[in-house]
């Protein structure tokens, strides 16, 4: 099992969102770096739910439930799309701040490459983050 982080815009398609429809499906990502990263979704992955640009923060866990499949988006394709589905939403949301804080995600994506919507994290990271989630006091 892999572990990913998804960051998409709330006002396009949010967390609540994706728990009201049972499923979320990334689309239009046009990086070639986050194009590769889809491409290695596999079923069952584990991946984290990331408001981008408001409110900046994980927000829930989802899972890969449609590996990498034609972007509806475009007929281009190169382009790929992957559905998934929301599995847990945390206790309390872990915001940037407090990523960018603790020193055993120093090397995340989320903090070295800002603007990569789709990126691979380790399993270290995954539970770091998810432990955070537990106590809202850390996540300020």
């Amino acid at each position: 099992m892999k572990y990913w982080l998804i960051k998409f815009a709330p006002f396009r398609y949010s967390w609540e969102d994706c728990l009201r429809n049972g499923r979320f499906e990334i689309y239009s990502v046009r990086s070639p770096q986050a194009r590769n990263n889809l491409n290695a979704m596999k079923s069952g992955d584990s991946v984290l739910f990331y408001h981008s640009q408001e409110g900046n923060c994980v927000m829930g866990k989802m899972k890969v439930i449609e590996e990498a499949h034609q972007d509806p988006t475009t007929t281009e394709e190169r382009w790929v799309s992957v559905t998934f589905e929301p599995t847990e939403s945390l206790q309390h949301s872990v915001s940037l701040n407090a990523i960018k804080a603790n020193p055993n995600l120093a090397n995340i994506g989320l903090v070295k490459q800002p603007r990569l919507s789709v990126m691979a994290i380790t399993e270290s990271e995954f539970n770091t983050i998810m432990i955070m989630a537990q106590t809202q006091k850390q996540n300020k």
